[in-house]
């Protein structure tokens, strides 16, 4: 029988106890004091307040058959191997458990089901949510869109102001772990009691020795959840280390577990498998693709490189050696600003530029944005519409910037293409009258970057990345909008950039060295991860660019990055093998 028969029973299943649950609530409710006396007329209001307290505390007595907090979730697809796997951390493992599901399966879904429901029954008040710096907001947007859980994170302010206070009053913190480690934030930190603690990334703790180790291993934590596809990277000792934080003592010491179970002398093959695998079942879920036969339709990619008009490309280069020498006077987040928006749309950079003179006047600046005032058609936009105009796909056509999608909205206008509009300021009716136009009526959808987000817009199969993110996981997001479970047909990526620039860089390397398009969703993650605990890929080009000023040195820097990216692939697939071998499929929910 398939997993599908298997499921179907299961639901089947719920679904009595559901039901037997309910006339159990009903019968309880039905006799219970307080209804009594308003059936007799004693309206009073407490007692009316007490009843309904009743009958929220008589469902809480149903364990964990029933995740309470489903019906309110309604961003998320809800798995139903996420939901098991939610399940079995609340009933079997007790709220410490490592999730290890194979990448692209939602681990961060799975983390955030059981976290929702630990709130919805009133078990949990505090919690930490422990990340690398660049996945922080990541975290905090999902959490928030998905789950309706508010957070903090360490870039706060709070933080800065009043260490002590931020860590100690704070209810729910994301935090990037090299902060929380700081010899500055680790005693606050552990000083505490936390509820619930989410380790993302978790292969970083595999080494007893290290500060990440340590952190973790000195909160005082109720339950704790330990995100990662590859548990083992280099020896057994590594799982040692990493179960040892869920639940001290059940593997001994570090001499009678090698004793036990590790065989080999390079410590990569275990000795006594079953016996292993019989305790590792009780802190650990890893659910394979095969097992929830997830089987999405090809994806094919291709780069786009449009030649840009002489005045775009002079206003380019001026712009990039505007930036490489105002290293001193210009901050890091103004210098990538301004250079995203130029290979966005000469709008936009003229927007920037406009606000930039305000805060720093100078004749160079006021050039440059007179400059790109002056530039009214663009050669991307053009191949944009000859694109759109061949094209028999419904297409979605991301924008970073407003200025952007405004200029875009009215090229598409005057070249005669139908579409609709997804904006994140528009109201919600505006954005279902989109959705619904999108599917029944017009081929385009020219989308912010929340464009089609909690939405089923796998109708369409075609996405265009006008604006690239530099980012490859915000890449990755747009890409999941439509290539998810449900997509029947194959889907089709276009990676607009100009030529010369910044992007045409970044996608040498993502396209064509380490082919991230082929990849499985959420590969792209670990592999940056495997480049350095804090590697941050934006960053990382963005120096790139504004160091090196001859083609010769642009090339050989960005080569270099594309072989360091490489290895960190290599990497993670001998991992993943390594794995594969060691796990198989013994730990699904």
């Amino acid at each position: 029988m398939g997993k599908s028969g298997l499921t179907e029973d299961s639901m089947e299943e719920t679904t009595a106890k559901d039901s037997s649950m309910d006339n159990f609530y009903t019968f309880k409710f039905n006799h219970s004091p307080a209804l009594a006396a308003l059936k007799s007329g004693q309206e009073d209001f407490l007692e009316y307040y007490q009843a309904r307290l009743d009958l929220f505390n008589l469902s809480l007595m149903a364990d964990y058959d029933q995740l309470v907090c489903l019906p309110a979730l309604t961003k998320i697809d809800k798995h139903w191997y996420q939901i098991e796997t939610a399940r079995k951390v609340l009933r079997q493992l007790g709220g410490r458990a490592l999730l290890a599901d194979e990448v692209g399966l939602g681990k961060t879904i799975e983390a955030g089901l059981i976290c929702a429901e630990y709130i919805a029954r009133g078990q949990i008040q505090s919690l930490l949510v422990l990340t690398p710096a660049s996945l922080v907001s990541q975290w905090q947007l999902e959490l928030s869109e998905k789950f309706n859980i508010d957070t903090v994170t360490t870039d706060s302010d709070a933080r800065q102001q009043n260490p002590e206070e931020f860590w100690t009053s704070t209810e729910r913190i994301i935090a990037s772990i090299n902060t929380a480690k700081s010899v500055k934030h680790f005693p606050y930190v552990t000083q505490r009691n936390w509820d619930l603690v989410i380790v993302d990334e978790a292969h970083h703790l595999k080494n007893r020795s290290t500060l990440n180790w340590k952190l973790v291993n000195a909160l005082n934590k109720r339950f704790i959840l330990m995100l990662t596809a590859t548990p083992v990277q280099n020896s057994l000792v590594e799982l040692f280390n990493l179960l040892t934080l869920l639940k001290p003592g059940l593997l001994q010491t570090e001499a009678a577990f090698k004793k036990e179970y590790v065989s080999s002398k390079n410590g990569r093959v275990p000795k006594n498998p079953e016996k292993l695998r019989q305790l590792m079942r009780e802190v650990m879920v890893r659910n394979t693709r095969s097992l929830v036969d997830v089987k999405l339709p090809k994806r094919f990619a291709t780069t786009i490189t449009v030649t840009p008009s002489p005045s775009e490309q002079k206003l380019y280069n001026d712009l990039t050696e505007y930036l490489r020498a105002s290293n001193e006077t210009l901050d890091k987040f103004s210098r990538t600003n301004l250079l995203m928006r130029a290979g966005s749309s000469t709008r936009a950079l003229a927007e920037s530029l406009k606000n930039l003179a305000k805060r720093l006047p100078s004749d160079e600046i006021s050039t440059l944005t007179r400059r790109a005032a002056q530039i009214k058609q663009l050669e991307k936009a053009k191949a944009l519409v000859d694109l759109l105009k061949q094209s028999r796909h419904k297409t979605i056509v991301f924008t970073t910037h407003r200025a952007t999608s405004a200029y875009l909205a009215e090229t598409l206008q005057g070249a005669g293409i139908p579409f609709a509009e997804f904006l994140g300021d528009m109201s919600l009716n505006q954005k279902d009258a989109a959705i619904e136009a999108f599917r029944d009526t017009v081929p385009v959808l020219l989308a912010s970057e929340t464009g089609g987000e909690g939405r089923n817009i796998q109708f369409a199969n075609s996405i265009v990345n006008y604006d690239l993110p530099w980012n490859p996981m915000k890449i990755e997001q747009r890409i999941g909008r439509i290539h998810r479970i449900g997509q029947t047909q194959d889907v089709f990526i276009f990676n607009f950039c100009l030529k010369g620039s910044i992007e045409e860089y970044i996608l040498r390397i993502l396209h064509d060295k380490i082919n991230m398009f082929e990849l499985v969703v959420g590969e792209i993650e670990t592999i940056l991860g495997n480049v350095d605990d804090e590697f941050d890929f934006s960053e990382v080009v963005m120096n790139i660019w504004l160091k090196h000023q001859s083609q010769s040195e642009l090339n050989t820097a960005f080569e270099q990055l594309a072989d360091d990216l490489v290895k960190a692939k290599d990497k993670y697939r001998e991992t993943s093998e390594l794995d594969e071998q060691i796990f198989g499929e013994d730990f699904e929910a």
